[in-house]
């Protein structure tokens, strides 16, 4: 992991509070922004948190933009002190007739072809303003922010991180996040107690590789945590896990096997071992009664003697054929199947269920699905006296768990909880609940197995 931008990292575009998750496949890569398309080839060995400055690209009917690193931040102009000279009282005498401004379209448009900066832009259109001056102070904030949201020339690329791309995640979709907000995350680990040391079981039904990225963000880079990710389908999500860049020695800690094969394995596995044990007596004793057999007789009578030549006579065809080269292809075939170098699934299955084995120090579910038929098969894994945790955007389905496990008793302190965040916006005179806010996001089920 470099401190530097460079052709395959995932990169988060940030223009003013937006940010976006863009990978930098190659150097003709382009990030678009609204109607703006921003190619990336300048950005490239650059340090991340660089700040560009967007510069415009003679294409005709295109709004194409290169990047030009700023040596300081303090370039990006403060508009409110530019622009903001004298203001009104309050806004009752302005009358919203859309006749304030006294520039057209075309014209708003040709500025901005011309000017080199959005704040000669957005300065253009408050000179031709006719209600921006009685404006009160508050509301010509407001306007400003809005034309240099629209405006707005700079970008900023920084790495990706846990808190960045859950909120990406969930603003474009909570669905495709299962609805798990950046709260009930931290939550989610917090309760797990994913820390440097000890094995974790994690199941999720389709996060885009936002848990495993996280848990494996907590466990952290040259420790001896592992991570064990089931998931239903045949191919695991991870994009968030890629995004994250983690060195090659913390991603080999955390394996992503599909949870019906890695059970059938593991359970075949210790079927075969039984087996084994089993067969080991029974074949000792064979050997033995082999030894204490006596020698048959060379004499035997007509019959036996047909037979015989009979016997001797196939297996002289058969060693014939041997030597043409004819019968010997059935055992190659089988030699090769033998030989054959396994799956990268099957090697996956093989280090999980080496894991289980050893048994996990917490277990987490974030399931689409019901979650107690996983709980079911997943906690003979678990340690005692290890956390439990099931995530659920329905309180009913973790209610009806919860009932289930306290009846059977094999889980302990029982709790189901909810979180619920709100953000305020703190300005001076002005502090306030967000007017738009998202409400709960999902419940927990938590609490603690109890030992054999």
């Amino acid at each position: 992991m470099t401190d530097k931008i460079k052709v395959g990292d995932y990169l988060i575009i940030q223009r003013q509070k937006y940010t976006k998750l863009q990978k930098f496949n190659n150097l003709n890569t382009t990030v678009n922004l609204g109607k703006d398309q921003i190619e990336l080839r300048l950005a490239e060995n650059h340090p991340y948190c660089t700040t560009f400055h967007l510069v415009p690209k003679q294409e005709r009917g295109r709004r194409l933009y290169t990047l030009d690193a700023l040596s300081t931040p303090s370039e990006i102009r403060n508009l409110k002190e530019l622009l903001i000279k004298e203001s009104g009282n309050d806004n009752r005498n302005i009358i919203d007739d859309r006749q304030s401004q006294a520039l057209s379209t075309e014209e708003i448009l040709k500025l901005r072809e011309e000017c080199e900066s959005s704040s000669e832009v957005i300065g253009k259109l408050v000179e031709n303003s006719k209600s921006f001056a009685t404006k009160t102070e508050y509301s010509q904030e407001k306007y400003l922010k809005r034309k240099e949201k629209k405006y707005f020339e700079y970008i900023t690329i920084r790495r990706p991180s846990i808190r960045l791309l859950t909120d990406i995640y969930w603003r474009l979709d909570p669905e495709k996040v299962l609805g798990v907000r950046f709260d009930t995350l931290s939550q989610i680990i917090s309760y797990s107690g994913v820390c440097s040391v000890g094995n974790y079981l994690l199941y999720e039904s389709g996060t885009n590789g936002l848990l495993p990225a996280a848990m494996l963000n907590s466990i952290g880079a040259e420790t001896g945590g592992k991570l064990v990710h089931l998931h239903p389908g045949n191919v695991a999500q991870k994009q968030a896990l890629f995004a994250m860049d983690y060195p090659t020695e913390q991603q080999a800690r955390c394996v992503s096997v599909n949870i019906y094969s890695v059970l059938r394995h593991f359970y075949q596995d210790r079927e075969g071992a039984k087996e084994n044990e089993a067969q080991e007596p029974a074949v000792a004793e064979a050997k033995e009664n082999e030894t204490l057999e006596p020698v048959v007789a060379k004499t035997e009578d007509s019959t036996d003697g047909e037979r015989a030549e009979e016997v001797n006579g196939t297996s002289k065809r058969k060693h014939e054929e041997t030597q043409d080269g004819t019968a010997e292809e059935e055992p190659e075939a089988k030699q090769l199947k033998v030989d054959k170098q396994k799956q990268a699934w099957e090697l996956e299955n093989e280090a999980a269920a080496s894991i289980m084995r050893e048994k996990f120090d917490s277990l987490a579910i974030v399931a689409k699905e019901h979650p107690y038929s996983i709980l079911k098969a997943l906690l003979p894994f678990v340690k005692p006296s290890r956390p439990v945790v099931i995530f659920s955007t329905c309180r009913e389905i973790l209610t009806e768990s919860y009932v289930d496990m306290k009846a059977e008793a094999s889980v302990t302190y029982l709790r189901v909880t909810s979180n619920w965040m709100r953000q305020y916006q703190i300005l001076p005179n002005r502090t306030h609940p967000d007017v738009t806010m998202s409400g709960s996001s999902g419940y927990l089920l938590t609490g603690y197995t109890i030992g054999n």
